[in-house]
């Protein structure tokens, strides 16, 4: 598993980016996280070492732009290269989240087609409003591997009119941090019991900060936010 930012900095978007772990991290050390820059890793899926190698080696997973969007505006001008990586390094597995598929059409690559097979686009839906919004758009698009990210899930969200076969995954999960907003159990639950009767696997991630559970709210450290996840049993089918 590896990591590939090819661009860091977004804009607040939407209620799920409120607390963004991005811009708590960049204010410790009183950085602007909505100042968008090229990093110097840009072009790290081709860069070679001296034997001429790739310097990742496949088959890699690559969690790609996870301290950005890959859809971002100000990174239109850099998206075509980074498809044209992506391309290159057919060996890897390129994963990536988004807020903004409804801008998946802005400098997509030509030769795209019905979608490269080493892309997996997850779309984030934080609640009813955005899954209603962003979702439908995203079932109709040429992408091979799709996945829902319910995270930070900041309400019960009713994803069974979107699950099918086009769904490889759905994720849930809290929201860490001091200003966590709370997360309850029974809205895993009921995520996760509309993956059952769809039969798409659903993984339930973490915790969050604040988790209740039976009229009971917890707040859970950092370290344990992942391990009580996988505790809960919720993850379907079987534990992760």
């Amino acid at each position: 598993m590896a990591e590939w930012n090819p661009w860091h900095g977004c804009q607040k978007y939407s209620a799920g980016c409120a607390n963004c772990y991005v811009y708590r991290r960049d204010a410790k050390y009183e950085l602007d996280a909505s100042a968008v820059r090229k990093n110097a890793a840009f072009d790290l899926p081709v860069r070679r070492l001296r034997d001429g190698t790739y310097k990742l080696k496949g088959p890699e997973q690559v969690f790609t732009c996870f301290t950005s969007d890959f859809f971002l505006d100000q990174a239109d001008d850099w998206r075509a290269e980074a498809w044209r990586m992506m391309r290159e390094r057919a060996d890897l597995d390129f994963f990536f989240i988004t807020k903004r598929i409804l801008r998946f059409y802005e400098r997509l690559p030509e030769d795209w087609g019905d979608g490269y097979e080493n892309v997996s686009i997850g779309v984030t839906c934080e609640n009813q409003a955005m899954a209603d919004e962003r979702l439908p758009f995203f079932l109709r698009l040429p992408i091979r591997h799709k996945t829902i990210i319910c995270e930070p899930m900041l309400e019960a969200v009713d994803f069974s009119p979107y699950l099918g076969p086009a769904i490889e995954q759905v994720v849930a999960g809290g929201e860490s941090g001091d200003t966590a907003r709370l997360m309850r159990y029974d809205w895993a639950l009921g995520v996760r019991r509309q993956c059952e009767a769809a039969g798409v696997p659903f993984y339930f991630k973490q915790t969050g900060a604040r988790f209740e559970k039976d009229g009971r709210e917890y707040r859970i450290p950092r370290r344990q936010q992942f391990s009580q996840a996988r505790k809960s049993g919720l993850s379907w089918p079987g534990n992760r």
